[in-house]
């Protein structure tokens, strides 16, 4: 993808784990490990599980992802001091990804998860990733068949959500793919159609934010952009996203979101620093140095207590762990790969 990596979430890249009765019931009381609450939330299955601080971090920490199912694994194997890297990740709010492109099987993921995210009274974070010709053919190609598929899998996304609380990051790299050429001219207008009309449906629910997603330091320029997201509903969302599955630093994220904001009138945005801590790997071969990088490092923890009124949020909307793709030795794209996830960690300030 361009300069933003894999994004997909693949919902079959957690599958197939082995682990004892402890280690599955480790699973249930991992998302607590750094929490500050008192109080625990009920998880999906009913088990205590606590989460982060509502009041800086309102989004559900999931307690069966794949970080918490790799610290459950480290546990049963007796191998604590890699499982308390892994709980740096699996303590942590993270984006789902919607990609599947069955609108029936979205609309039953989207439910399920925003569920348990309001049985834990938590907002659930999505982040929709869908998009007819998305990734111009790379690791993470695929999307709707057209866009009649489009919108009628947008519309059982929001069924899916209904009133509950969610935070959406929508659509990843497709306006920037519109803007580097990636995606063929002929493509353009219908996929400004899309994402406005995605937005204003999404917008129609009661409680449900809209970022879409505006960009990297490393990408296009904000002047590049402003006319991409006008015509794609910019307007009507609340904001952008920066840094979506990327490495630039927070401070270099800011200064670029704050310079694109101001083209729209001071609109807000959120940052991804699944994996900033230590900025963009300079090295090696620059058509790739945004697929899997080594070195990187966890950024700022997701909170809603940004250091700028700029900015609404710093979020982990990348996967820390999930692979970017089949480069530098990395599994397929979404899929998780512990080796990766202990890199980051260890590489934590």
């Amino acid at each position: 993808m361009y300069g933003s990596e894999d994004q997909h979430y693949d919902r079959s890249a957690g599958r197939g784990w082995k682990a004892s009765a402890a280690a599955v019931g480790a699973v249930l009381l991992i998302a607590g490990c750094s929490s500050g609450e008192s109080g625990k939330d009920p998880d999906p299955g009913g088990s205590p599980v606590r989460q982060q601080p509502k009041a800086s971090d309102p989004y559900w920490v999931d307690p069966q992802g794949n970080a918490a199912k790799q610290v459950a694994e480290y546990r049963h194997d007796g191998n604590d001091r890699d499982a308390e890297q892994i709980e740096k990740i699996a303590s942590q709010p993270v984006a789902e990804w919607i990609t599947d492109p069955d609108a029936a099987a979205a609309e039953t993921q989207v439910r399920e998860h925003t569920e348990a995210a309001t049985k834990a009274d938590r907002d659930a974070l999505l982040a929709l990733y869908n998009i007819p010709h998305r990734d111009c053919g790379q690791y993470s190609k695929g999307g709707a068949a057209d866009g009649n598929a489009y919108r009628t899998w947008i519309d059982a996304v929001a069924k899916g959500i209904g009133d509950r609380r969610a935070t959406v990051v929508l659509e990843p790299d497709a306006l920037l793919h519109v803007v580097d050429g990636c995606t063929p001219g002929e493509f353009h207008g219908e996929r400004f159609d899309l994402l406005k009309g995605a937005i204003e449906k999404l917008k129609s629910l009661q409680n449900t934010k809209v970022y879409l997603d505006g960009g990297n330091p490393g990408g296009p320029k904000p002047n590049d952009l402003y006319q991409p997201l006008k015509s794609a509903g910019i307007d009507q969302a609340d904001g952008f996203a920066v840094n979506v599955s990327n490495y630039y630093g927070t401070q270099e994220s800011t200064a670029f979101g704050k310079e694109l904001s101001m083209k729209f009138g001071n609109k807000p945005f959120v940052i991804d620093t699944s994996r900033n801590g230590n900025g963009p790997y300079t090295e090696g071969n620059p058509d790739e140095r945004w697929c899997n990088p080594p070195g990187r490092a966890l950024g700022e923890a997701p909170t809603t207590k940004t250091a700028d009124d700029a900015v609404d949020a710093y979020l982990w909307i990348k996967r820390p762990g999930e692979s970017d793709g089949e480069c530098k030795g990395g599994p397929p794209a979404g899929q998780w790969w512990p080796e990766y996830a202990l890199g980051l960690a260890k590489g934590a300030k």
